[in-house]
């Protein structure tokens, strides 16, 4: 098994020319790959080699992934680092890849993040974004004795937790605790265990699986339970250690004689060090006695109500139409959307976000739909992200993702992702029971964003088809002015 520590010691972060050089090299690596998540860290990795090729935004078409290292093999050659510290444009660019590197998951991928994150904080060690993505890699690899103080510093540094890094550290902390509360269970319903628990947790553990496979329990689980606890002493990977747990309580409950309040104990705490390190600890469990809506539901809270939607665009801040947006029956808002009761109105009915942030879940509001794509990481995030008794109403899953399943427009008919603004708008077109239907401020981004701050440097993906649905848009649209679209 390998440690945190063994997988630190391969890293060499710091300097920006290692860094980079160390990007140029896996740009290699990843050509041909057929593997979703390795295609998109090539193109930030792409992206990184224009910025620091041009230091210009990239606007050119793709350059092949073999010619892309090598350009960038070429630039970081020579290249010395700036006086003043790694760029902006250059410190986005790392960011980007090393997200994306997380979001692989891969050993290959993982260590190149380390590299990053160690590079950025060295050059700008108050970084908000460096510390988050610190604090991210430590838990990724399950080392939450770094992952908590990391993400702490990124908190001292914000003004707002859009990320819900207070709940996630409180979750890793409970977490900890009932981790050390079953050890110590365990320890005391299998005193047997000590003897085992000083050996090599690999060779032990398999020496109890093979006492298991041969029908000895009684010399299998005090082994099983040693390795568990050389494990935690050795400050293994929380994802190591909890493959194996997970492995012994599945064998431990199979077996039909198994003393059960005995395993019904070990059992409760394992499932709240679980929950406890998806979700953090909440008061409520459930959602709040919030009221689900289906389509026909939400129908009828709709009919009749004339509609604004809110774009998060530069010309909504700056518009002075607060009073004018407050005066709808109904205003919707996206994803993070930012209140300046001057510029957009004080009063949120209707949230519209992706299920992927968690920005503005806190906010008191009438109805919450969340958008996504995925059934499966739809329900998982409603699950981990819902604060109970923010909203009255929530969306059910026949309003789960509306271009897509109420228009059944595929990808083959829409083939881009389609934004949350355009799920809503195409959900409230579909029903057709609103006299007014109004955009305010929809330029597609063409005045920037206007967000909450520590969403403000996410980046306008590019999976999204804004032309089409700006042309969808115009289309239908009744009148226009430079702040107002009707379609109604």
């Amino acid at each position: 098994m390998t440690t945190v520590q063994n997988r630190r010691a391969r890293v060499r972060g710091g300097e920006l020319d290692d860094c980079l050089r160390a990007c140029a090299v896996h740009s290699g690596k990843l050509v041909g790959s057929v593997d979703r998540r390795r295609i998109e860290l090539a193109e930030q990795l792409r992206k990184l080699l224009v910025v620091v090729t041009t230091g210009d935004a990239p606007t050119a078409a793709p350059a092949a992934p073999s010619g892309a290292a090598a350009r960038l093999k070429r630039v970081v050659k020579g290249a010395s680092v700036p006086a003043a510290g790694i760029p902006n444009d250059v410190l986005d660019a790392l960011l980007a890849v090393a997200n994306k590197a997380l979001e692989c998951g891969y050993d290959d991928e993982l260590d190149l993040a380390l590299v990053i994150s160690d590079t950025v904080l060295a050059q700008r060690k108050n970084s908000r974004a460096g510390w988050r993505l610190r604090a991210r890699l430590m838990e990724a690899l399950g080392d939450e004795t770094e992952a908590v103080p990391a993400y702490e510093r990124y908190l001292g540094l914000t003004d707002s937790d859009g990320f819900g890094v207070s709940a996630k550290i409180a979750g890793l902390r409970v977490a900890g605790e009932k981790d050390r509360e079953l050890l110590a269970l365990l320890r005391r319903q299998c005193p047997r265990a000590e003897r085992f628990a000083d050996g090599p947790a690999t060779d032990v553990w398999a020496e109890g699986l093979a006492a298991h496979a041969a029908g000895d329990w009684s010399e299998a689980e005090p082994r099983m339970v040693g390795a568990l606890l050389a494990l935690a002493a050795g400050q293994a990977p929380v994802a190591d250690r909890q493959e194996l747990l997970g492995q012994y309580l599945e064998l431990r409950s199979a077996r039909g004689d198994a003393d059960l309040p005995a395993l019904t104990e070990v059992l409760a705490l394992y499932a709240e060090q679980r929950r406890n390190r998806m979700r953090g600890p909440v008061a409520d469990p459930t959602i709040g006695g919030v009221q689900w809506v289906s389509l026909g539901e939400f129908r009828n809270l709709i009919a009749g109500k004339s509609i604004c939607l809110i774009a998060n665009s530069g010309r909504v801040g700056a518009s002075s139409m607060g009073a004018e947006i407050d005066a709808y029956d109904l205003v919707v808002r996206f994803n993070s959307y930012r209140i300046d009761e001057k510029h957009t109105g004080g009063r949120t009915d209707i949230h519209a976000t992706i299920h992927k942030h968690g920005f503005n879940w806190d906010q008191p509001v009438t109805t919450r739909l969340v958008f996504g794509g995925v059934s499966g990481d739809w329900k998982h995030s409603l699950r981990n992200r819902l604060v109970p008794g923010a909203q009255r109403h929530l969306g059910d899953e026949s309003l789960r993702w509306p271009v897509r399943t109420i228009g059944k427009l595929g990808s083959d008919v829409w083939s881009g992702i389609p934004t949350t603004g355009f799920n809503m708008l195409f959900l409230l077109d579909f029903l057709d029971v609103s006299p007014t239907l109004d955009l305010i401020g929809f330029d597609f981004y063409e005045s920037g964003a206007y967000r909450v701050p520590e969403a403000m440097k996410m980046p306008i993906t590019s999976v999204h088809e804004y032309t089409s649905e700006k042309e969808w848009v115009m289309q239908r649209a009744q009148r226009v002015t430079d702040m107002r679209i009707s379609l109604r």
